[in-house]
């Protein structure tokens, strides 16, 4: 076997090796020489090259989103560790363990005028859990330190920093391990329903004739089948979920925007829960955000082991446990109680869904219509990444089958990093994967295709609006140049030289007809990573959208 000679480089890997860390991403420099050493000619780990940082944070990001382990992303001094800050603040929101190893050079080398340097400790300091610096010298302080910040990764999924001073020489190596590494245990992840007065939670559910439901990001099969049909029975009950919930029953309320924007005052007040439990990560609808604070319930309950937000302004209650735990509990002494909360919102949806059909029928080929033809389309049991503005809010608007999996960076709701976070996914899963993205998105992240790694079951399908369409659809947009510019971002560019670059099997659509062809085509294409270019119309498109909310009354 070939180790790194530095003994702290050998000590860092001998740790991540014991705690289970076996996906390394690594972006190729030379202060970062010893580890990319000592992982890559260790054949425990499995070692990725991803040169763009900010790429590669997030194809980690990708990777721990799906092992649900931390995963270890590796670089070398100065600005380059800067990159990796958009996927920490991700990984920070949306809770997901990753552990960024920077080398760093010896303290007496920083703000002296030497070239690659910057303050690398505690860079991360407002989005990280735990920041390790160490000292040149391996050592058991340094071995607790790295220690204590992957153990942490794992317990409070989220990220980690652990910046290591490295002197020259950088490249030597050795047969022969100089460290004995310690190692602490993890601590265990237990569901301690004992520290929760269940009862008091009880006694509130049994008289509440209003409980609203809401649900964020989530992951599939988190939620026993027996709890979800018995919220679903339970006529004082609203389930209500986004697209990123992975949690689906027939009578759940699975487009929020397109049930409660037609809202009137008296519509709002009658629809105003006493409680509001509230699940999973981030939320992505605004409207329902707006309508919570405006008309807040008596009490609202947060369930999750780690964090609440007071997203809604009237948090009463975090419930530090998992979600399943808390309502087999809470459900095992629900009594039944006479309410048409349910039913009247049942009513509304009835409506809303014809309203949506009948308004189908009539639009031009436009964003609306892309949506309405991509997601029945779309293999069954594939892997959906969704990247953020206008796509996710789209995606609200439909049904999608309920054996397809959805994710979405909402930890931050940025449009950086949804190709690489896709792309890092796909490589853990033998499904089909699809990224659905807008073209601002798209060329904002597309060193995301400049790696070796991208399975050929991927596919993006692109939909080219020529610009930041989301900003069309916001208050106070006027068609000026100083919108067009600084706002919309107005292009012509396309995928197509991207596409041939990267070597990804292209096709495009301009309307229907070409559309159900191109989808055709797509699907069919398994030898290669494929992109979908989709041109839509970039004046029409948000008129087409707002005019729906007006429809569905």
């Amino acid at each position: 076997m070939i180790y790194p000679k530095i003994p702290l480089a050998q000590s860092i890997i001998q740790i991540c090796l014991a705690k289970g860390i076996k996906n390394i991403v690594i972006s190729p420099g030379s202060r970062n020489a010893p580890l990319t050493i000592g992982f890559v000619n260790n054949p425990e780990f499995k070692c990725y090259s991803i040169a763009d940082e900010r790429c590669a944070a997030f194809f980690a990001l990708g990777i721990a989103q799906q092992i649900k382990k931390p995963v270890a992303v590796i670089c070398t001094s100065g600005s380059a560790l800067l990159n990796y800050y958009p996927a920490v603040a991700e990984a920070f929101y949306s809770q997901i363990p990753l552990v960024v190893i920077s080398a760093d050079r010896p303290l007496d080398k920083i703000d002296i005028g030497d070239g690659q340097t910057i303050r690398q400790e505690n860079v991360f300091a407002n989005h990280s859990l735990y920041n390790a610096n160490l000292n040149e010298k391996a050592s058991l302080e340094n071995d607790l330190k790295i220690n204590e910040a992957i153990n942490t990764a794992f317990a409070k999924k989220g990220p980690v920093h652990i910046n290591a001073p490295f002197e020259e020489p950088l490249y030597q190596t050795t047969s022969e391990l100089d460290v004995e590494v310690t190692i602490t245990e993890l601590s265990s992840d237990n569901d301690n329903i004992s520290s929760v007065d269940i009862a008091a939670f009880s006694k509130l559910w049994n008289i509440a004739k209003k409980k609203l439901i809401l649900v964020g990001v989530n992951d599939c099969d988190e939620i026993d089948t027996q709890v979800i049909d018995s919220l679903a029975k339970d006529d004082s009950v609203v389930v209500m979920t986004e697209v990123t919930s992975n949690l689906h029953h027939p009578s759940f309320l699975n487009n929020i925007d397109t049930i409660i924007t037609p809202f009137t005052k008296s519509d709002f007040e009658d629809f105003k829960p006493e409680i509001l439990i509230t699940f999973g990560g981030m939320i992505v609808s605004k409207r329902i955000k707006a309508f919570l604070r405006d008309y807040q319930p008596k009490f609202h309950w947060h369930i999750d082991p780690l964090r609440a937000y007071d997203t809604f302004c009237c948090l009463t209650n975090h419930i530090e446990l998992k979600p399943n735990a808390f309502f087999n509990e809470l459900l095992a002494g629900a009594k039944e109680i006479e309410s048409t909360y349910n039913a009247n919102i049942q009513e509304t949806v009835t409506l809303r869904k014809a309203k949506h059909l009948e308004y189908l029928t009539q639009i031009p080929f436009s964003d609306f219509k892309v949506f309405e033809k991509v997601i029945p389309s779309l293999p069954k049991e594939c892997m959906l990444h969704l990247s953020n503005s206008s796509t996710i809010r789209y995606a609200q608007l439909f049904n999608i089958d309920p054996a397809i999996e959805v994710f979405c960076n909402r930890g931050t709701s940025g449009i950086d990093g949804s190709t690489s976070t896709a792309i890092g996914a796909a490589i853990n899963t033998k499904r089909p994967a699809v990224l659905i993205t807008g073209d601002i998105s798209f060329l904002y992240d597309s060193n995301a295709l400049w790696n070796e790694y991208i399975p050929k079951n991927f596919k993006i399908i692109l939909i080219n609006n020529g610009g930041g369409g989301i900003f069309r659809i916001l208050p106070g947009h006027q068609e000026t140049e100083v919108f067009n510019t600084f706002f919309e971002t107005s292009h012509c560019l396309t995928a197509e030289q991207l596409a041939k670059m990267y070597r990804f099997k292209y096709f495009t659509a301009s309307d229907e007809l070409s559309l159900d062809k191109s989808l055709t085509d797509l699907y069919s294409e398994n030898n290669s990573p494929c992109i979908l270019e989709i041109f839509t119309p970039t004046l029409e498109n948000n008129g087409v959208l707002l005019q729906y909310f007006k429809e569905l009354v």
